[in-house]
């Protein structure tokens, strides 16, 4: 058997049992994640030249130069009549080490996710930035391709995507869709973000905001008319907003808190957790921007944010509170499982008495 058919053969095995990922560390079995959970699925202990013997031949020539550049490589890999697959191969105590992360061939609903109602308003916004944060395996880029699906389908607009690398494949329905691939089809964000705007896109899709030159792009585009989505790795509509601020030189950090006032229409921040139903289920956090917000971000309290999320139910905002006493009432979770997750477990706790 070769390398390549023995890596196949795991993948079909990960897809058999419906698993997220394949790892492939030195002194361990071939494991899967499935819900969250790891599994063995290979016979023996893998030795890092033996992942790397497996990986390297199916890594595209853009991948193989990084891996040799940096000993880190991201790339996408397709097996024909199969599914698709992102790679990362990489070292781990001078050992190569690999994650294979299954891509969904269908892009999903925003209902088949479990989201609330209201995220659905974010693919009705006409410009403005809206951020999309969690913890890495939170669905965020799920989350993401469900409200470009969401757009697709119900609106006729130019959209551009750049990601790295690709993980959902969109056809054009109603909108006309070019998804970038960073290392294939542009050398990085920064690069394809300013060609991009070239582009008069209606709807600009950054797949995550890594580095102060992508977020200026994105929140200029944003302040410019542009209906910019992203995703960034936080936990909380705060500290979403103060990553941005923070990856910029303090001298510069005023004038970004200015522009991103202007900017930003929306964060969703969110949290996969597992459901008594069975896989896992969303609690979310979501703040519609308006003037109250606005004011707190210019001036850096962002400590109020949690507040005007109360103050903007009206418009479509959602507390965590919220979201998870709605996954008990639909018996996804029951209350002290809710009460661990809860950012304010008491006011958690007074909601939850008011159940039947």
């Amino acid at each position: 058997m070769t390398d390549d058919t023995r890596l196949q053969d795991f993948l079909r095995e990960l897809l058999r049992r419906g698993g997220s990922d394949l790892l492939l560390v030195h002194g361990v079995a071939a494991s899967i994640r499935t819900n969250g959970a790891v599994e063995k699925i290979g016979d023996g202990a893998l030795d890092g030249a033996e992942i790397e013997a497996l990986v390297q031949p199916v890594l595209t020539p853009v991948g193989m130069a990084q891996y040799r550049a940096t000993q880190i490589a991201d790339c996408s890999y397709r097996i024909p009549e199969v599914g698709r697959f992102r790679i990362n191969l990489h070292r781990e105590r001078g050992r190569a080490a690999a994650t294979i992360r299954a891509l969904p061939m269908k892009v999903p609903s925003l209902g088949e996710l479990g989201l609330p109602a209201e995220v659905g308003n974010l693919a009705a916004l006409r410009r403005g930035l809206v951020l999309i944060g969690g913890a890495a395996g939170a669905g965020k880029s799920t989350t993401l391709a469900a409200l470009v699906n969401e757009i697709n389908q119900r609106d006729a607009r130019h959209i551009v995507t750049i990601e790295d690398p690709v993980e959902y494949e969109h056809a054009h329905v109603r909108s006309v869709i070019e998804q970038v691939e960073v290392g294939t089809d542009a050398p990085d964000f920064p690069t394809a973000l300013r060609a991009a705007l070239r582009q008069a896109p209606d709807v600009l899709v950054v797949g995550e905001m890594r580095d102060p030159e992508s977020m200026a792009i994105a929140v200029s585009a944003a302040e410019t008319g542009h209906l910019v989505l992203s995703t960034l790795h936080t936990t909380d509509v705060a500290s979403a907003i103060s990553r941005i601020s923070d990856s910029f030189p303090v001298e510069r950090q005023s004038t970004i808190r200015q522009e991103l006032a202007m900017a930003i229409s929306a964060v969703l921040t969110q949290t996969l957790l597992p459901s008594r139903k069975g896989g896992r289920i969303p609690a979310v956090e979501l703040l519609m921007i308006g003037y109250g917000a606005r004011q707190h971000i210019r001036h850096n309290a962002l400590q109020h944010l949690n507040q005007e999320i109360t103050m903007t139910r009206g418009k479509g905002s959602i507390g965590l509170e919220e979201s998870l006493l709605r996954l008990v009432k639909d018996g996804h979770l029951d209350r002290q499982e809710a009460v661990e997750f809860a950012v304010h477990p008491d006011e958690l706790r007074s909601r939850l008495k008011g159940l039947a």
